[in-house]
Protein backbone atom coordinates (compact mmCIF):
# COMPACT_ATOMS: atom_id res chain seq x y z
CA UNK A 1 0.00 0.00 0.00
CA UNK A 2 1.14 3.15 -0.72
CA UNK A 3 -0.10 6.36 1.05
CA UNK A 4 0.39 10.32 0.74
CA UNK A 5 0.27 11.85 3.95
CA UNK A 6 -0.18 15.72 3.85
CA UNK A 7 1.90 17.65 6.60
CA UNK A 8 1.73 20.79 8.57
CA UNK A 9 2.39 23.69 7.39
CA UNK A 10 3.30 25.50 10.38
CA UNK A 11 1.58 24.08 13.41
CA UNK A 12 2.95 20.97 14.80
CA UNK A 13 -0.70 20.22 15.99
CA UNK A 14 -2.40 20.36 12.69
CA UNK A 15 -1.06 16.68 12.06
CA UNK A 16 -3.85 14.17 11.59
CA UNK A 17 -3.88 11.22 14.19
CA UNK A 18 -4.27 8.74 10.92
CA UNK A 19 -1.18 10.68 9.05
CA UNK A 20 0.93 10.37 12.72
CA UNK A 21 0.28 6.83 12.80
CA UNK A 22 1.90 6.23 9.37
CA UNK A 23 4.52 8.53 10.01
CA UNK A 24 5.98 6.76 12.89
CA UNK A 25 5.41 3.34 12.25
CA UNK A 26 6.01 3.14 8.36
CA UNK A 27 9.43 1.77 7.39
CA UNK A 28 10.01 3.20 3.95
CA UNK A 29 9.19 6.91 3.49
CA UNK A 30 9.40 8.37 0.19
CA UNK A 31 10.35 12.74 0.54
CA UNK A 32 11.21 15.54 -1.10
CA UNK A 33 13.85 16.40 1.81
CA UNK A 34 14.73 13.51 3.75
CA UNK A 35 16.50 16.09 6.29
CA UNK A 36 13.01 17.83 7.14
CA UNK A 37 11.11 14.78 7.16
CA UNK A 38 13.27 13.20 9.72
CA UNK A 39 13.70 16.61 11.66
CA UNK A 40 9.67 16.35 11.44
CA UNK A 41 8.99 12.79 12.84
CA UNK A 42 11.68 13.56 15.70
CA UNK A 43 9.76 16.58 16.32
CA UNK A 44 6.01 14.63 16.52
CA UNK A 45 7.70 11.68 18.38
CA UNK A 46 8.72 14.31 21.14
CA UNK A 47 5.43 16.12 21.00
CA UNK A 48 3.24 13.08 21.54
CA UNK A 49 5.46 10.56 23.57
CA UNK A 50 5.87 8.31 21.18
CA UNK A 51 8.82 5.90 22.43
CA UNK A 52 8.97 2.69 19.21
CA UNK A 53 12.32 2.75 17.87
CA UNK A 54 11.45 1.21 14.34
CA UNK A 55 14.05 1.60 11.66
CA UNK A 56 12.97 3.87 8.96
CA UNK A 57 14.30 4.47 5.50
CA UNK A 58 14.12 7.75 3.87
CA UNK A 59 14.13 7.41 0.27
CA UNK A 60 15.03 11.31 -1.47
CA UNK A 61 12.03 12.37 -3.94
CA UNK A 62 11.60 15.43 -5.50
CA UNK A 63 11.70 17.24 -9.04
CA UNK A 64 15.24 17.14 -9.78
CA UNK A 65 14.95 13.28 -9.10
CA UNK A 66 11.58 12.00 -9.08
CA UNK A 67 12.19 10.39 -13.24
CA UNK A 68 15.08 8.58 -12.08
CA UNK A 69 13.41 7.09 -9.28
CA UNK A 70 10.40 6.08 -10.62
CA UNK A 71 12.45 3.87 -13.42
CA UNK A 72 14.35 2.28 -10.72
CA UNK A 73 10.81 1.29 -8.72
CA UNK A 74 10.12 -2.56 -8.56
CA UNK A 75 6.36 -2.34 -8.33
CA UNK A 76 6.38 -5.89 -6.45
CA UNK A 77 7.68 -4.47 -3.32
CA UNK A 78 4.68 -2.25 -3.06
CA UNK A 79 2.18 -5.48 -2.50
CA UNK A 80 3.71 -6.62 0.81
CA UNK A 81 5.17 -3.33 2.01
CA UNK A 82 3.60 -0.05 3.36
CA UNK A 83 5.38 2.83 2.00
CA UNK A 84 4.16 6.91 2.16
CA UNK A 85 5.09 10.18 0.14
CA UNK A 86 5.14 13.59 2.40
CA UNK A 87 6.24 16.71 0.82
CA UNK A 88 7.98 19.29 2.85
CA UNK A 89 4.88 20.54 4.37
CA UNK A 90 0.92 20.90 3.14
CA UNK A 91 -0.89 18.68 0.51
CA UNK A 92 1.89 16.66 -1.51
CA UNK A 93 1.53 17.56 -5.46
CA UNK A 94 -0.14 21.10 -4.86
CA UNK A 95 3.06 23.03 -5.80
CA UNK A 96 5.22 19.97 -5.04
CA UNK A 97 6.24 16.88 -6.59
CA UNK A 98 4.44 13.37 -5.98
CA UNK A 99 1.97 13.33 -9.56
CA UNK A 100 4.46 11.09 -10.57
CA UNK A 101 4.18 8.51 -8.05
CA UNK A 102 0.55 8.49 -7.94
CA UNK A 103 0.76 7.40 -11.77
CA UNK A 104 3.22 4.80 -10.50
CA UNK A 105 0.52 3.35 -8.40
CA UNK A 106 -2.16 3.99 -11.08
CA UNK A 107 -0.12 2.48 -13.57
CA UNK A 108 0.92 -1.15 -11.72
CA UNK A 109 -2.02 -1.65 -10.11
CA UNK A 110 -0.74 -0.51 -6.65
CA UNK A 111 -3.20 0.45 -4.31
CA UNK A 112 -2.76 3.42 -2.88
CA UNK A 113 -4.49 6.16 -0.52
CA UNK A 114 -3.86 9.86 -0.24
CA UNK A 115 -5.26 11.28 3.65
CA UNK A 116 -6.78 14.71 3.77
CA UNK A 117 -5.01 17.55 5.20
CA UNK A 118 -3.00 20.79 5.89
CA UNK A 119 -3.31 22.67 2.59
CA UNK A 120 -2.24 26.15 2.05
CA UNK A 121 -4.00 27.37 -1.09
CA UNK A 122 -7.82 26.33 0.85
CA UNK A 123 -6.78 28.18 4.11
CA UNK A 124 -5.63 31.12 2.29
CA UNK A 125 -8.84 31.36 0.06
CA UNK A 126 -11.27 30.67 3.50
CA UNK A 127 -9.16 33.51 5.38
CA UNK A 128 -9.64 35.89 2.86
CA UNK A 129 -13.63 35.94 3.08
CA UNK A 130 -13.71 36.17 -0.63
CA UNK A 131 -16.74 33.45 -1.82
CA UNK A 132 -15.04 30.57 -2.33
CA UNK A 133 -17.99 28.44 -4.56
CA UNK A 134 -15.48 29.17 -7.23
CA UNK A 135 -12.03 29.35 -7.76
CA UNK A 136 -8.85 29.00 -9.48
CA UNK A 137 -5.38 27.87 -8.00
CA UNK A 138 -2.56 28.94 -9.44
CA UNK A 139 0.39 28.02 -7.31
CA UNK A 140 3.40 30.14 -7.88
CA UNK A 141 4.17 32.72 -10.19
CA UNK A 142 7.24 33.07 -12.58
CA UNK A 143 10.53 34.10 -11.30
CA UNK A 144 11.13 36.95 -14.00
CA UNK A 145 9.49 40.32 -13.69
CA UNK A 146 8.13 40.77 -17.38
CA UNK A 147 6.69 36.63 -17.17
CA UNK A 148 4.96 37.68 -13.95
CA UNK A 149 3.19 40.48 -15.05
CA UNK A 150 1.91 38.45 -18.41
CA UNK A 151 0.75 35.81 -15.76
CA UNK A 152 -1.01 38.88 -13.71
CA UNK A 153 -2.65 40.14 -16.70
CA UNK A 154 -3.90 36.29 -17.56
CA UNK A 155 -5.31 36.07 -13.86
CA UNK A 156 -6.43 39.44 -13.31
CA UNK A 157 -9.19 38.52 -16.75
CA UNK A 158 -10.65 35.68 -14.76
CA UNK A 159 -14.03 35.90 -13.22
CA UNK A 160 -13.20 33.82 -10.29
CA UNK A 161 -10.91 33.92 -7.07
CA UNK A 162 -7.29 33.13 -7.87
CA UNK A 163 -4.99 31.58 -4.96
CA UNK A 164 -1.03 32.28 -5.74
CA UNK A 165 1.52 31.09 -3.44
CA UNK A 166 4.73 33.40 -3.53
CA UNK A 167 8.34 33.63 -1.95
CA UNK A 168 9.84 36.07 0.82
CA UNK A 169 12.39 36.88 -1.64
CA UNK A 170 9.73 38.11 -4.09
CA UNK A 171 6.63 38.81 -2.41
CA UNK A 172 7.10 42.50 -2.43
CA UNK A 173 8.21 43.21 -6.22
CA UNK A 174 5.76 40.62 -6.66
CA UNK A 175 2.32 42.76 -5.39
CA UNK A 176 4.30 45.44 -7.10
CA UNK A 177 4.11 44.20 -10.60
CA UNK A 178 0.33 43.67 -9.92
CA UNK A 179 -0.14 47.12 -8.39
CA UNK A 180 1.63 48.59 -12.09
CA UNK A 181 -1.52 46.63 -13.79
CA UNK A 182 -4.30 47.14 -11.57
CA UNK A 183 -4.12 48.95 -8.29
CA UNK A 184 -7.39 48.86 -7.13
CA UNK A 185 -8.15 45.41 -7.25
CA UNK A 186 -9.27 43.90 -4.05
CA UNK A 187 -6.58 40.73 -2.78
CA UNK A 188 -5.95 39.18 0.52
CA UNK A 189 -1.87 37.92 1.31
CA UNK A 190 -1.57 35.41 4.48
CA UNK A 191 1.81 35.50 5.90
CA UNK A 192 3.19 32.35 7.68
CA UNK A 193 -0.20 30.73 8.24
CA UNK A 194 -0.85 28.53 11.29
CA UNK A 195 2.80 29.96 12.69
CA UNK A 196 2.99 32.15 15.34
CA UNK A 197 3.62 34.99 13.46
CA UNK A 198 0.55 34.67 11.05
CA UNK A 199 -0.14 37.51 9.82
CA UNK A 200 -2.92 39.36 6.92
CA UNK A 201 -3.17 41.28 4.57
CA UNK A 202 -6.82 42.52 3.01
CA UNK A 203 -7.15 45.46 0.86
CA UNK A 204 -6.67 47.19 -2.85
CA UNK A 205 -3.23 46.48 -4.30
CA UNK A 206 -1.83 49.31 -3.74
CA UNK A 207 -2.84 49.01 0.10
CA UNK A 208 -1.27 46.12 0.22
CA UNK A 209 1.91 46.98 -1.67
CA UNK A 210 2.17 50.14 0.83
CA UNK A 211 1.50 47.89 4.55
CA UNK A 212 3.91 44.98 3.23
CA UNK A 213 6.84 47.33 1.86
CA UNK A 214 6.90 48.40 5.82
CA UNK A 215 6.65 44.73 7.18
CA UNK A 216 9.49 42.15 8.36
CA UNK A 217 9.02 39.89 5.29
CA UNK A 218 10.13 36.46 5.79
CA UNK A 219 7.62 34.04 6.01
CA UNK A 220 5.98 32.01 3.09
CA UNK A 221 3.21 34.03 1.51
CA UNK A 222 -0.28 32.59 0.05
CA UNK A 223 -2.05 35.33 -1.96
CA UNK A 224 -6.09 35.78 -3.16
CA UNK A 225 -7.08 37.68 -6.18
CA UNK A 226 -10.82 38.53 -6.01
CA UNK A 227 -11.98 37.57 -9.65
CA UNK A 228 -13.26 40.38 -11.82
CA UNK A 229 -16.82 38.91 -11.76
CA UNK A 230 -16.64 39.58 -7.55
CA UNK A 231 -16.83 43.38 -8.64
CA UNK A 232 -20.08 45.58 -8.02
CA UNK A 233 -21.44 47.57 -11.23
CA UNK A 234 -22.33 50.79 -10.45
CA UNK A 235 -25.84 51.23 -11.50
CA UNK A 236 -27.27 47.81 -12.77
CA UNK A 237 -28.77 49.99 -15.75
CA UNK A 238 -25.52 51.18 -16.84
CA UNK A 239 -23.05 49.71 -19.47
CA UNK A 240 -20.46 50.38 -21.55
CA UNK A 241 -22.06 52.01 -23.98
CA UNK A 242 -23.41 55.06 -21.66
CA UNK A 243 -19.76 55.39 -20.81
CA UNK A 244 -17.90 55.85 -24.40
CA UNK A 245 -19.50 58.68 -26.02
CA UNK A 246 -19.03 60.83 -23.09
CA UNK A 247 -16.98 63.86 -23.50
CA UNK A 248 -13.90 63.67 -20.44
CA UNK A 249 -10.76 62.83 -20.17
CA UNK A 250 -9.73 58.93 -21.39
CA UNK A 251 -8.34 58.10 -17.68
CA UNK A 252 -11.57 58.65 -15.97
CA UNK A 253 -13.63 56.86 -18.60
CA UNK A 254 -11.15 53.99 -18.12
CA UNK A 255 -11.88 53.99 -14.29
CA UNK A 256 -16.19 54.12 -14.82
CA UNK A 257 -15.81 51.45 -17.46
CA UNK A 258 -13.52 49.37 -15.29
CA UNK A 259 -15.92 49.50 -12.56
CA UNK A 260 -19.10 48.57 -14.26
CA UNK A 261 -17.41 45.71 -16.38
CA UNK A 262 -14.71 44.50 -14.00
CA UNK A 263 -12.19 45.01 -16.67
CA UNK A 264 -9.49 46.79 -15.57
CA UNK A 265 -8.89 50.65 -16.06
CA UNK A 266 -5.35 50.18 -17.98
CA UNK A 267 -7.02 47.91 -20.66
CA UNK A 268 -9.78 49.91 -21.41
CA UNK A 269 -7.51 52.85 -21.23
CA UNK A 270 -5.40 50.90 -23.62
CA UNK A 271 -8.16 50.30 -26.05
CA UNK A 272 -9.47 53.98 -25.76
CA UNK A 273 -6.33 55.38 -26.86
CA UNK A 274 -5.91 53.20 -29.55
CA UNK A 275 -9.43 54.45 -31.10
Amino acid sequence: MLYFVPTPIGNLDDITVRGLRLLTTTSLIFCEDTRNTKKLITLLKEKHNIQNQIEQKFISFHSHNEQEIIKELNPQEFLNKDFLYVSDAGMPCISDPGNLLVKFAQDNNIKYEVLPGANAALLALVASGFDGSDFYFYGFLPHKSEARKSAYKKILDFTCNVIIYESTHRIVKSIEDLKNIEPNREIFVIKEATKKYEIHFLGSVLEVYEKLKTSNLNGEYAIVIKGKGSFTKIHTNLDENDILPLNIPNKQKAKLLSKITGISSNKWYDRLTKE
